[in-house]
């Protein structure tokens, strides 16, 4: 059997630019209210309501590596793909009851919009130095992150609609800098509410089509124990394999473009709600690429199959060989709606680092700026992140599942534990906070490039352990700030100040 050839048609073309100009539309309507100072641009003034930071928040943290990637590892290895999704399903659950709730009571009370912000104001950093480092690691793994989504973009167009990767990974780019430039955070968040919903129909529907077509599960888990009974049986990966993935998770904490959307809810008692409404967006979209991937095993036996061999194909061929064409534009569209929901929200996060952090914290310390100059040098620098971001995409070499995997890694062993230290444990130093972000850097990295460490495990176990630990004892033989009790109690006040 010959690979599925790509067929492009119309109507899936028009139902798709449908959905851009539903985009592009909401980026122009909330450029108004973004353009009213920094605090509105980045983090929309702290005024998301529960819906939308929830939504925007689960989105945002899942990128084309659900859609794209995590169909592929299921389509690849089988129901042990279920361990890649579980671990962050938890841990955001942590994240949205108490995580969210301590750090949004301190931006409020602090004026942080950033989370260099965050540390810098947490630990007294007058000398800057926390802030560099901090903005450092972000704009060294943002870069290779968005690269991810245009890379993802580049596939989809070529797999959907027969243009060339690298055309469609310019397209891509172009889309995502429109709205995003215009319409800074609100219209990220609002964007994300919508794409949340193409995501769970397009991963929802796409599954029980197939299915059914198929003759109903049993049939398929039938077929697919026939190929290999390894394909059906959740728990027959390794030990190390199940902590690897289950430690996906831990990158969540450390991910500024997720933790973004805890600053920007409007009061932190409305995290409860948004738990359950972004529990149940998780856990809906999970299934849903799992059983993408198992079905998709049995329509096409052999990876040859696939266009180009490529399994991070599977998700586009598959719902143009079953859908209604109108419908096959909404799955593409889900696909971008994935991809430009993680990186529109890693550009600002990016972009708020270099304007806020640097420019106005560091360069301009203790100097008044006009709002508006900074709102027009935060579009700038968008524009500057994605042109360096496109460079890097043309030459990455990595698949879409691995490169965000490194990128959600090393985010993750650096500001993962560093932020948790930070909001719970009184006693965490600058010093120590400095050595523990440097440390779960470099254990990442150095992990990812040794051949048999990576093989052992996920290299974000090992970054985030390091990071913990180093932070402890670095702390342990460092000075805490004077008005520590006074920066914790803030975490714990449920009227927080809103300083926009």
């Amino acid at each position: 059997m010959d690979s599925v050839a790509v067929e492009t048609n119309t109507w899936a073309i028009v139902a798709f630019i449908a959905y851009l100009l539903i985009i592009v539309g909401i980026g122009i309507f909330a450029s108004r209210f973004s353009s009213k100072g920094i605090a509105e641009y980045f983090v929309a003034g702290r005024t998301l309501n529960r819906y939308v930071m929830a939504l925007s928040a689960v989105v945002s943290g899942r990128s084309a590596w659900l859609l794209i990637g995590m169909t592929g590892m299921a389509y690849s290895v089988g129901a042990q793909a279920v361990w890649a999704v579980v671990g962050y399903i938890v841990v955001e659950i942590f994240l949205f009851l108490y995580y969210a709730r301590r750090i949004r009571r301190f931006a409020g009370v602090y004026d942080s919009i950033t989370i260099p912000d965050f540390f810098a104001s947490r630990f007294d950093d007058k000398t800057g130095i926390l802030r560099i480092v901090v903005v450092s690691i972000i704009l060294i793994f943002m870069i290779g992150y968005v690269s991810a989504q245009f890379v993802a973009g580049g596939k989809t167009f070529a797999s959907g609609f027969n243009i060339s990767p690298n055309t469609g990974v310019l397209l891509t780019a172009l889309i995502v800098v429109l709205y995003t430039i215009v319409g800074g955070f609100l219209a990220v968040s609002l964007t994300d509410m919508v794409q949340a919903f193409f995501m769970l129909f397009s991963l929802v529907i796409m599954p029980i089509v197939v299915i059914v077509d198929l003759g109903g599960w049993a049939i398929v888990a039938s077929q697919l124990m026939e190929l290999d009974p390894l394909l059906v049986d959740p728990f027959s990966l390794s030990v190390g394999a199940a902590i690897g993935l289950l430690g996906i998770g831990l990158g969540s904490p450390g991910n500024p473009h997720i933790v973004a959307r805890y600053l920007s809810i409007e009061h932190p008692s409305q995290f409860k709600t948004a738990c359950v409404v972004g529990t149940t967006w998780n856990i809906l979209m999970a299934a849903g690429a799992l059983f993408i991937g198992l079905a998709g095993r049995f329509v096409f036996p052999e990876t040859s199959l696939l266009p180009s061999s490529d399994t991070e194909n599977l998700f586009p061929v598959l719902a143009q060989h079953y859908l209604h064409p109108v419908i096959f534009g909404v799955v593409i569209a889900s696909i971008f709606a994935a991809i430009m929901s993680t990186a529109d929200s890693q550009l600002l996060v990016a972009a708020s680092s270099v304007v806020r952090d640097i420019y106005e914290k560091l360069i301009h310390k203790n100097e008044t700026i006009e709002q508006a100059k900074l709102v027009f040098l935060s579009r700038v620098v968008v524009a500057i992140i994605v042109l360096i971001s496109l460079a890097f995409g043309f030459l990455a070499q990595d698949l879409v599942f691995w490169l965000v995997l490194f990128a959600w890694a090393g985010l993750g062993a650096a500001l993962g534990p560093t932020t948790i230290l930070a909001l719970y444990w009184k006693r965490t130093t600058k010093e120590g906070i400095i050595a523990g972000m440097i440390s779960g850097t470099l254990v990442t990295i150095v992990w990812y490039f040794i051949p048999f460490l990576k093989a052992s495990m996920y290299e974000l176990i090992p970054g985030f352990i390091a990071g913990f630990a180093v932070t402890i004892v670095v702390s342990l033989f460092t000075i805490p700030p004077q008005n520590a009790s006074a920066l914790m109690q803030s975490m714990d006040n449920d009227e927080p100040i809103n300083h926009v």
